[in-house]
């Protein structure tokens, strides 16, 4: 660097150093609606992050929200099932998201209680399935659970029915229940783990382990269909449905719109206040900062007319007061910042119910918009261009 650069440099943040420390209560007043400005927007955009990722799980509490059927035939003699094997093809991550998948093979079974003489015997609808899968994919269902026979007499199979299913049948949890297809001579029992209620179809169904299913109606290696939990933007689902068809083009794929489009409408509702929030916030801190300014550049003709005189350009001295505005912008968004995404946690659990958490991409936002802000609020500046030094130095200007 050459002498002379050096030199205008450490001229430069010299005079910036000298312009920060003259009004130090105005500086405060800028700093203060800056700051204010910056934490409000920080905590609405963490907010607004933090958003998008609560729906995704309150959603995936509610279950699927695709489903992966058979696809229709114009002649169907027989009930339409897929090979199980289209598990395996089915995309368990997608875009960094994780994937939840539950197979089911549905059939029709006569079931009563076992131990009851005259107990009464009802047609129910058969859902095999995992267990496992089951409860993580229906994690807002409420289960009446009892623990697993310990006698070594028992030897039957789990089973979980849904609450109108055992209202039927007057089963509770920690019953046995007889099962009986037209496809199999043989009866079969099973212990009631738990009741389910889900208020949906779930609580007409009753749920055995999926190979046992596959026993009871004498089909092997079929299912009736796939449920898929993948909760994200709307269009991350539709590309996630996209890449479904494609990796299956022997099903139907059949996205549950309720959910795809609530979720979606939700977000974008909340995004929508949120973003608009933001949009006032800065401009209120905008013309804070801009009636500060406008005191700013009455009381700096002298400063002006005194650099103009000795041979400095306009355009260097802009530069020095819109390097002013930047650095003031940098400091209020720095604290405001840190302070507004701390401020969000609070919002969260207001809002939400539980506490925001702090997302790191926010601060360098905030901060950034904030120094835009306080850029852009230093217009009222573009008055000291027309200074002229000889009206300054006659009190004319």
């Amino acid at each position: 660097m050459m002498p002379g650069q050096a030199t205008n440099r450490a001229m430069f943040w010299r005079i910036i150093r000298r312009l920060l420390g003259a009004n130090r209560g105005r500086l405060f007043i800028i700093l203060l609606a800056l700051g204010a400005g910056a934490a409000v927007t920080a905590a609405l955009l963490n907010l607004q992050v933090d958003a998008q990722h609560r729906l995704t799980t309150e959603f995936r509490a509610f279950g699927p929200n695709i489903i992966v059927a058979p696809k229709r035939m114009d002649t169907e003699t027989s009930p339409r099932t897929l090979d199980s094997s289209i598990i395996e093809r089915i995309p368990k991550r997608f875009e960094a998201q994780p994937v939840d998948v539950v197979p089911f093979l549905y059939g029709l079974a006569k079931a009563a209680l076992q131990s009851g003489k005259n107990a009464a015997a009802a047609t129910v609808v058969i859902a095999g399935t995992s267990f496992g899968d089951l409860q993580r994919m229906g994690s807002s269902w409420r289960f009446e659970r009892v623990g697993a026979p310990t006698s070594a007499l028992f030897s039957e199979t789990e089973c979980m029915l849904g609450a109108s299913v055992a209202a039927s049948l007057h089963v509770q949890a920690g019953d046995s229940v007889a099962l009986h297809h037209e496809a199999n001579v043989d009866r079969t029992s099973c212990f009631v783990s738990a009741v389910i209620s889900s208020g949906g179809s779930e609580d007409n169904q009753l749920f055995v382990d999926l190979q046992e299913a596959e026993s009871l109606t004498a089909t092997h290696g079929r299912l009736s269909l796939v449920q898929v939990s993948f909760h994200g933007t709307g269009e991350s689902v539709n590309r996630y449905i996209a890449a479904l068809g494609s990796a299956l083009p022997d099903a139907e794929i059949r996205p549950v719109r309720q959910f795809t489009e609530g979720e979606a409408k939700i977000y974008k509702r909340i995004s929508g206040v949120l973003t608009a929030t933001v949009a006032i916030v800065l401009v209120l801190s905008g013309l804070c900062v801009m009636a500060a300014m406008t005191n700013v550049a009455m009381e700096r003709k002298m400063d002006v007319g005194l650099m103009k005189a000795i041979g400095g350009s306009m355009r260097r001295v802009l530069r020095l007061f819109l390097a002013e505005a930047a650095l003031l912008g940098l400091a209020g968004g720095m604290i405001g910042a840190a302070a507004g995404i701390f401020l969000s946690v609070g919002l969260g659990k207001a809002v939400f119910g539980v506490a925001a958490r702090p997302r790191l991409i926010v601060y360098p936002v905030a901060v950034a918009l904030t120094i835009m802000v306080a850029i852009l609020s230093a217009y009222p500046l573009r008055r000291l261009a027309s200074i002229r030094p000889a009206s300054v130095f006659r009190g004319e200007a």
